[in-house]
């Protein structure tokens, strides 16, 4: 999800790796939920999110939809997101006693709070967002133990990857109407139109990446290697 912000606004003004220090500790958020309250479509759910919420609940894509993912349009693309409900919009997965019922396998933006991610030079690092926790004192935790995430390379690799490619799909979807009227002018055909192209890409992103189920046995990034051979083999190409 694209935002436009000022790091000067909303952070320390320092950008971090993995293996960094920042102030993030907030006593295992004790007595506080917020930031898992009132976020609308904003807990996007990328593809190993899934895997580990079908995983550690033992249900399938469809059975996320039925109790607490909801399908949204984000930059062209259907992605699931976690859904809110109820008196304060909290996360379903949010317990009475604010508690979160999905702690061990819980969303990489969950993970990742109050942290942020900017992309550049086809990578990221990450920022401290000071103002959206509502802890006031905090501790100095290291990244990677924050993240609490097996293999962090390659989870950031993975992650890299699935970034990319969703912008290189959004940026040459972004193309195809100008160049589809190009070439009705020169070859005074009908070919298929921009918005085709569109929901194509769009429903073959969903169907790949997330209703078609991992398997649970093997190993996530390597078959996440070869969805994408087959994504960009697909989509990018006819694009």
């Amino acid at each position: 999800m694209k935002r436009e912000i000022s790091l000067e606004e909303i952070s320390d003004g320092k950008l971090y790796g993995s293996g960094d220090m920042v102030k993030v500790g907030c006593d295992d958020c004790r007595g506080c939920s917020a930031c898992c309250r009132g976020m609308g479509s904003s807990i996007v759910l990328d593809p190993y999110d899934v895997f580990r919420l079908e995983t550690g609940l033992g249900l399938s894509f469809e059975g996320l939809l039925a109790e607490a993912v909801e399908l949204n349009l984000v930059d062209g693309m259907i992605l699931p997101n976690l859904k809110m409900s109820g008196e304060g919009e909290a996360c379903t997965f949010l317990n009475e006693e604010g508690r979160c019922r999905i702690h061990p396998f819980r969303p990489g933006i969950c993970r990742m709070f109050p942290l942020g991610r900017i992309y550049e030079d086809h990578g990221f690092r990450y920022f401290n967002q000071i103002h959206e926790c509502r802890k006031e004192q905090k501790t100095k935790v290291k990244i990677r133990k924050w993240m609490d995430t097996p293999y962090m390379g390659r989870y950031e690799s993975y992650i890299v990857e699935w970034h990319y490619f969703l912008k290189e799909l959004e940026e040459r979807l972004e193309q195809k109407p100008e160049q589809k009227q190009e070439q009705k002018q020169e070859e005074g055909s009908e070919p298929t139109g921009g918005e085709d192209a569109r929901k194509r890409a769009a429903m073959g992103v969903l169907k790949l990446f997330y209703l078609i189920p991992f398997q649970k046995e093997l190993d996530f990034y390597q078959q996440f290697e070869a969805r994408m051979a087959a994504a960009r083999e697909e989509f990018i190409n006819f694009l």
